[in-house]
């Protein structure tokens, strides 16, 4: 479990995290959404240890994230599956080589092994074929995949999805979001998706998190969010134009 106790994070004069609190219980998809600068993805940064709390503290299965040693910090993340916004693929370096990159680093599979892992990821997300490609050659959707199988590659216990759907068309969106779904039910990972697109949302989630003005305006399914009657969860998800919190975080 993920539990988030009473986060404060600021960046200078700018209060990005102010009190959130969230539990995501093991086996879930948690669903973050709001506005662009409320801190969506500084919240999650705070899982694998890339930010510390200013106040309040991260926990991940009664770990104080925080307050580990640099080993167990390591062997934590070993665990959780991070896929970036953008994919983060290294240009130069084959498909393989991108998947197998996390894995090879942990060090403790044969080279038969390592081949054997990263071919099985690929599979997992449709890429079988794609092994000696350059992230170059391949679609934006095909990168965001590619980026999920580095991730699913180290055997995580929780995977953390970054804007997984930004930048794509409609259907290369809903390819993205059945993999998310087949990864939760073939391989039973926690996920945190962290999202603007609420027909995503709506596909992947168990539950929904609106994250607003630093904390957590309300969480609850799809279906309690989707008939919310809280003013500011209406607005969002309709779409609806408003004022809304300015800021440099995602």
């Amino acid at each position: 479990m993920i539990i988030f106790n009473n986060v404060h994070k600021a960046f200078g004069d700018r209060q990005v995290l102010s009190g959130f609190s969230l539990e995501v219980p093991e086996g879930e998809t948690m669903v973050i959404i709001g506005y662009s600068g409320t801190g969506k993805s500084v919240a999650i940064k705070h899982i694998v240890g890339l930010l510390v709390p200013d106040e309040g503290k991260v926990t991940v299965d009664g770990q104080h994230v925080a307050a580990l040693a640099r080993r167990e910090l390591y062997a934590l993340r070993a665990q959780i599956g991070y896929v970036f916004q953008f994919s983060a693929l290294f240009d130069s370096l084959s498909v393989f080589e991108n998947v197998a990159m996390g894995v090879r680093k942990q060090g403790h599979l044969t080279p038969a092994e390592l081949d054997t892992r990263v071919h099985e990821a690929l599979e997992l997300v449709d890429l079988p074929d794609a092994a000696d490609q350059l992230p170059v050659e391949l679609s934006g959707g095909m990168r965001k995949r590619v980026g999920i199988a580095r991730a699913i590659a180290l055997r995580p216990k929780y995977l953390l999805y970054d804007e997984p759907t930004t930048g794509l068309d409609p259907v290369t969106s809903a390819v993205i979001d059945e993999l998310m779904l087949r990864m939760q039910k073939q391989l039973g990972v926690t996920g945190i998706v962290i999202t603007h697109d609420m027909r995503s949302a709506y596909t992947v989630g168990t539950r929904i998190a609106m994250l607003y003005e630093g904390r957590v305006q309300q969480v609850g399914t799809v279906d309690e969010i989707r008939h919310s009657t809280d003013p500011i969860v209406r607005q969002f998800i309709e779409g609806r134009a408003t004022a809304m919190p300015a800021g440099p975080f995602a």
